[in-house]
């Protein structure tokens, strides 16, 4: 009974300096383990509150014009269509890969616009808080093609290629909306593969796929994903990368399979197509703004019971990635908060 009246010291006195050692650091990993979790879950409310603010709030971006210097407002995502199709480019830091990927990507649309009366196209380029001359380059385009044909956002500062990609979505004007990265790294006429599978899979839920206004108004209404896919180039891949590249990848697919489950091979193409109706359901509810918000993309495409497919497309590895092997520990992060965000019901999707 007097043991119970002694001080804490003098009862660690009494264990093996091994003992309290050890007592010490467990003390300090539940310490640091809770301090973790208590930061990784503010960091999803704190996500979940700026996606609530972004919801609500009335958008005062616009268009700059070079030729006339006026403000053109930005449309939104639930205004009608005025094109039937939409390219969003995000770019950070493109000066030197932008223009002939630029300058391929208008001279098909041309060439198709011409040749079919029904096709209108906009080219949307969002400079991403870039730090060289990416927006000079991206206005010199507006000022050749017309404001009506290319216009240039500007975000001001850095927020990652989610953010960029979300915007140009939510301030697009047509029918079909595709999302292809700046370096041109997939052939532009390669839309017209996704384009197809759009329209079958619009078939299949009674769409006209014929290509006049008034089936291409039904068909913005139907609600299809279809993603880019270089799945097919993967044993080509293995054998020139090196063994350690391999080995985070080959991870890095297992943690998106639990993430967001099967049934998209490639998530990360930077190639994907979306119908009117089904950009404007995902992207008002996407929350992650870096690396893996092409993963969050099938996450809400599931839970939208969105029709989504894959369709292999040409690839050509193009030098000046951005992406670093420090940047799958992001990825890896950004699958957690998709996983503990949606899972727990933190992170509600709005139908």
């Amino acid at each position: 009974m007097a043991a119970a009246g002694w001080p804490l010291s003098a009862v660690t006195d009494l264990l093996p300096a091994s003992l309290s050692l050890t007592l010490l650091f467990a003390s300090l990993v539940v310490v640091l383990v809770l301090g973790a979790a208590a930061a990784f879950f503010e960091n999803i409310r704190a996500i979940g509150c700026v996606h609530l603010l972004e919801r609500t709030a009335v958008s005062a971006a616009f268009f700059e014009d070079p030729n006339s210097l006026n403000k053109v407002p930005c449309p939104s995502i639930y205004d009608p269509a005025e094109k039937y199709i939409s390219l969003i480019i995000p770019a950070y830091n493109e000066e030197h890969r932008l223009p002939e990927a630029l300058t391929e990507t208008l001279n098909y649309l041309k060439q198709r616009s011409s040749a079919e009366k029904s096709f209108t196209y906009e080219v949307l380029i969002i400079d991403d808080g870039s730090t060289d001359h990416t927006s000079k380059v991206a206005f010199e385009f507006v000022r050749r093609h017309k404001i009506d044909n290319v216009r240039v956002l500007l975000l001001g500062r850095n927020h990652g290629k989610g953010e960029a990609v979300r915007k140009g979505m939510l301030h697009s004007r047509g029918e079909l909306l595709l999302m292809l990265d700046a370096d041109g790294a997939t052939k532009v006429t390669d839309l017209e593969k996704l384009e197809a599978k759009v329209r079958a899979l619009a078939k299949k839920v009674e769409f006209s796929p014929a290509p006049s206004a008034s089936s291409s108004q039904r068909l913005s209404d139907a609600e299809i994903a279809v993603f880019g896919s270089r799945a097919h180039l993967e044993k080509q891949a293995l054998a020139t990368r090196k063994w350690y590249r391999n080995f985070l990848m080959k991870g890095f697919h297992l943690v998106v399979l639990l993430t967001a489950g099967p049934g998209v091979k490639d998530t990360q193409c930077g190639f994907k197509m979306f119908t009117r109706a089904a950009a404007r359901k995902l992207f008002t509810n996407i929350r992650l703004k870096r690396w893996c918000f092409d993963v969050e993309l099938v996450y809400l495409c599931k839970h939208l019971r969105i029709q989504m497919d894959e369709v292999a497309v040409n690839w050509t590895e193009i030098p000046g990635s951005k992406v670093q092997m420090t940047s799958i520990l992001h990825m890896v992060f950004e699958l957690l908060l998709i996983k503990v965000g949606y899972g727990l019901g933190i992170w509600k999707i709005y139908s």
